[in-house]
């Protein structure tokens, strides 16, 4: 489980980043500070693993606290969560190890992609002990990836995939049909078939067998949030 620290000032922003964040796996919650002292007093009291930090705060602000958190060498990550848009400010963050940044407002979809992407990298961090510049390349860097992305197996093409993943994402990790996105994309549920085999077989949604009251099973199918980087390769 990875533990969580929201930094934000705004109550409602903050209930906000907190309703988010509950609907993803492997993520635990463990406070919401409203100002620089009380994030600090967190860190030294609770094991965090990562903070979602606002820049702009009374008093000291984020780009001070995260100056602090390295300074005082927490073993944390940060994902800033902020309507700063300024280029100094976001160079600075990244020069100070933040892994992500979001720019107020944002859907959903970033932030879920940011916290699937951290848990990701998370993981693989917590699962070698050593790596080779190949897997370094692939796993953290995605140079592999890129090189490989127009490979798609015969019959399937990038703009359709485009279009059906476009609809997918739109149900968050509410089930959906293939008549559910042949109505959506208008696409025939023939060809829509292909697609979620191949997103199966790269574990990108899964999928498991509904039975009604009446009439046949249905396959029903649901975004695996933590394996959603793994289609980029393809897109």
């Amino acid at each position: 489980m990875i533990n969580v620290l929201i930094v934000e000032d705004d109550p409602m922003v903050g209930e906000l980043n907190k309703r988010y964040l509950t609907q993803i796996d492997g993520f635990e919650l463990k406070g919401i500070a409203t100002s620089f002292q009380q994030a600090l007093e967190v860190l030294k009291t609770e094991v965090i693993h990562l903070v979602l930090l606002d820049i702009y705060m009374p008093g000291q602000n984020g780009l001070a606290l995260l100056t602090e958190i390295r300074q005082q060498n927490h073993a944390v990550d940060v994902i800033v969560i902020s309507a700063a848009n300024e280029g100094d400010v976001v160079q600075q963050t990244m020069r100070n190890g933040a892994v992500d940044y979001l720019i107020k407002p944002f859907e959903f979809e970033r932030f879920q992609s940011a916290l699937a992407e951290y848990k990701r990298k998370h993981a693989l961090y917590q699962s070698m002990n050593s790596i080779s510049q190949n897997d370094l390349d692939a796993k953290l860097f995605h140079k592999k990836a890129e090189a490989e992305k127009v490979l798609l197996p015969k019959g399937l093409t990038k703009s359709t995939l485009k279009l059906i993943w476009t609809s997918i994402q739109s149900f968050g990790q509410q089930a959906f049909t293939t008549e559910d996105l042949a109505n959506h994309t208008e696409i025939s549920q023939v060809s829509i078939r292909k697609y979620l085999k191949f997103l199966e077989d790269i574990e990108v949604v899964d999928v498991e067998m509904a039975y009604g009251t009446i009439g046949r099973p249905v396959f029903q199918y649901k975004l695996n949030t933590s394996n959603m980087n793994l289609i980029q390769q393809y897109l």
